[in-house]
């Protein structure tokens, strides 16, 4: 059987910040594609105006029909490109992950008020490290991270995404919970905190720990390709 595992990096992130998780999904025998969505490559001239569903449709070009299960993993506001695949081709998507983040509701955007063309990482860089979002990283990893990252494109973070399949909510799906515990992902989705409220729509979930900051392609890349490897096997 041949597997498909696809990783989606999240803000200011390349197909490089998955190297030593791809690695050692490859080393397991999955067909691994990393990538770089549409304004997130360096020196990209369209960035100011990729829009989430050219993200999305990055996404779809990227899962291989001919294989014979798809799993779709990704990071942080990748989610937002994520869960426009997951409602507008449910049908290439076996099993999805969802690392430290989860899918957007319907009409929804990460920033609704961002004007700015581009969201840059210096200006969050000293809230990031405030917030504990960078734990269990090393200097030498910061240092990389903040050398490599490129602006987001600002219409990924502003624009509401729609959705319309209902189709989305039976895919089984992984929340790889890192930033904070399982226990608290469940109890603020059913408090509708506005990030994680699209959550208990999904029908067929299941909740990991893995305690870290919110780069565990970085902080437990074994740990993480352990879980991915899970989620791949989960419902053959």
């Amino acid at each position: 059987m041949r597997t498909q595992i696809v990783l989606v990096p999240g803000f200011w992130l390349g197909e490089w910040a998955w190297e030593e998780v791809a690695r050692a999904l490859a080393q397991r025998g999955y067909a691994v594609d990393a990538l770089t969505l549409p304004g997130q490559g360096h020196d990209d001239p369209n960035r100011a105006v990729v829009t989430p569903q050219d993200q999305a449709d990055a996404i779809v070009a990227a899962l291989d029909p001919s294989a014979d299960r798809r799993v779709l993993a990704v990071h942080s506001g990748a989610a937002i490109p994520g869960t426009l695949v997951l409602d507008q081709r449910p049908d290439l998507v076996d099993h999805m992950v969802w690392v430290d983040t989860a899918p957007s509701a319907d009409g929804t955007a990460m920033d609704p008020d961002f004007a700015a063309d581009v969201l840059v990482l210096d200006d969050r860089w000293e809230d990031e490290l405030a917030g504990g979002s960078m734990r269990d990283l090393t200097e030498e990893q910061l240092a990389t991270f903040r050398e490599r990252a490129v602006p987001e494109p600002g219409l990924v973070v502003s624009t509401p995404v729609r959705l319309t399949d209902d189709a989305r909510h039976d895919v089984p799906s992984t929340v790889v919970c890192t930033s904070f515990p399982a226990s608290d992902f469940r109890s603020y989705a059913e408090q509708g905190v506005d990030f994680l409220k699209a959550l208990p729509d999904y029908r067929a979930l299941t909740y990991v720990d893995l305690p870290t900051g919110h780069w565990p392609m970085w902080s437990r890349p074994a740990e993480l390709a352990d879980l991915l490897d899970e989620a791949a096997r989960a419902d053959r």
